[in-house]
């Protein structure tokens, strides 16, 4: 109890530890760095020095949050073909918009199974 503390940045193990707590996710080492997994479908990884997450996100929406936050979103070279978004960790405000942002990408890679037994899991954040 005292000062209001400024929130601190996630990082890699706030990233692993939100991931698997979506149901049904699993980690897997692939390329050489952390992917994450819903029902054997990848929704996350860790790439490179792991101060970024790649994320699934729909190709129009990804345009635009790229547009709209570029210090936050990016495309990476060789996923632009893909509906994948690289997000910078320590361009993310808090672990409530690390959790939105992930829950989003297990949402799009989850089978329709899980979807029914986790209700809510199955809206957007609004933050």
């Amino acid at each position: 109890m005292g000062a209001a503390t400024v929130p601190v940045m996630p990082d890699a193990e706030d990233v692993r530890r939100i991931a698997l707590s979506l149901p049904d996710t699993t980690e897997k080492i692939a390329w050489s760095m952390p992917t994450f997994r819903v029902a054997g479908k990848m929704f996350a990884t860790l790439p490179e020095d792991e101060t970024s997450i790649a994320v699934r996100c729909p190709k129009e929406e990804r345009d635009e949050l790229v547009l709209a936050e570029p210090e936050k979103f990016w495309i990476a070279d060789h996923e632009a073909q893909f509906a994948w978004v690289r997000a910078r960790l320590d361009a993310i405000e808090d672990e409530a918009e690390l959790r939105d942002i992930l829950a989003d990408s297990w949402r799009q890679a989850a089978p329709p199974r899980l979807m029914d037994t986790h209700p809510e899991l199955g809206l957007p954040g609004t933050g």
